[in-house]
């Protein structure tokens, strides 16, 4: 389970790196942070179809092959990074981590119940999802101060190899895990037309995109509004990656009995922090203090999201799987997209409104839903 973890760490940290580096990559390609912000949309709309092509593709396969076959694909993709010579190559090696995302989360966030016992397996999933704010707190900051010091290539360099540390653990400490009920489309088609997977789907989509619409974005509002400098921003970013793990373990743990209750917490928290950014954020005390705020809401939200999926299918807990990658990754990119386009044509602050309205939605969504 802890090499499952720290595949999801490297992976998370992979993808939202661009975050802490993106005004220097930005700068040293010439263009703009809308423009910049395509390194989060690729890999989040080729994860979304990657996430069923894969998991079909590969449903024979030992799990275990295929999780180090993709992390291997991800040491590539971080090589790639570190040498692009255009903006383009760049978008190019993006491309390749998407579809590691979208083949690991599928696989990987599903097999909690095959490395542990079944009473503990809502605790071991919200562990293996603790790796989300753990790349927040850990990967993100330290990845910005590595750019900061030595260059934004030499950050991706070190993912390369950080990678294949992950990939060795997989190989050496995961039992054979060989496929036991293949992923069929019909499956997923099937889960689809499940009430509670479509509720599942509008609230997913409705808190990521809040959260990646705006969170893509955070270092040009702390630089431009709050008047941060790139010491402070990386310092700003491990405040908010350590709300997160701490959310993470207390919603982790809150959402096995208050599934409804939980979830539509965290898109309250998300949704007023991000509202209050604009008025409070020209200060560092208020900006810190949302942000922390706004990390620890976030910290439980793939842990929500998952749970509601596979409490949609507990008979299917891979083709869940599945369909929460898809939908999770397919929303961060289109948040990022779509929060690029409001920065390029209005202002950071008018992002950070547009996430916390479409956040309250979400929580109001929640709140009127039958049942637990």
């Amino acid at each position: 389970m802890a090499a499952v973890m720290a595949g999801i760490f490297v992976i998370v940290t992979t993808e939202i790196l661009p975050i802490g580096l993106l005004t220097s990559i930005g700068a040293d390609f010439a263009i703009s942070d809308g423009m910049a912000g395509l390194m989060m949309t690729m890999p989040g709309f080729l994860a979304a179809v990657a996430a069923p092509l894969v998991t079909v593709a590969t449903a024979r396969f030992d799990r275990r092959l295929m999780l180090c076959l993709l992390i291997l694909l991800l040491a590539v993709a971080n090589v790639l990074a570190a040498v692009a010579e255009t903006y383009w190559l760049l978008l190019a090696s993006r491309v390749l981590v998407g579809v590691v995302i979208g083949g690991f989360w599928s696989i990987g966030a599903g097999l909690a119940d095959r490395l542990v016992p079944a009473a503990s397996v809502g605790r071991a999933t919200a562990v293996i999802f603790s790796a989300v704010p753990l790349g927040s707190v850990l990967g993100v900051p330290a990845g910005t101060l590595i750019g900061d010091l030595a260059g934004w290539r030499t950050a991706f360099v070190v993912l390369g190899a950080l990678s294949a540390l992950v990939l060795a653990a997989l190989a050496f400490t995961l039992p054979r895990l060989p496929a036991q009920v293949a992923t069929r489309p019909s499956v997923l088609l099937g889960l689809l037309r499940g009430v509670d997977t479509r509720f599942a789907l509008a609230a997913t989509f409705l808190i990521v995109l809040a959260h990646f619409g705006a969170y893509t974005y955070v270092t040009p509002f702390l630089e431009q509004v709050t008047g941060a400098g790139p010491a402070t921003v990386t310092v700003v970013l491990l405040a908010y990656g350590a709300a997160g793990i701490a959310g993470n373990l207390v919603l982790g743990g809150l959402v096995v009995r208050f599934p409804r209750g939980a979830f539509a917490l965290a898109a309250l928290a998300i949704g007023v922090a991000t509202l209050l950014l604009p008025v409070l954020g020209h200060g560092l005390a208020g900006a810190v203090v949302l942000l922390v705020v706004w990390g620890a809401a976030y910290g439980g939200v793939p842990v929500c999201s998952q749970t509601w999926f596979a409490n949609a299918a507990p008979g299917a807990r891979e083709a869940a799987s599945v369909l929460f990658t898809a939908s999770f990754q397919a929303t961060i990119g289109f948040g990022a997209l779509l929060g690029g386009a409001v920065l390029d044509r209005s202002s950071v602050s008018a992002v950070m409104v547009a996430a916390g309205v479409t956040a309250l939605l979400m929580a109001a969504l929640v709140g009127v839903r039958k049942g637990a």
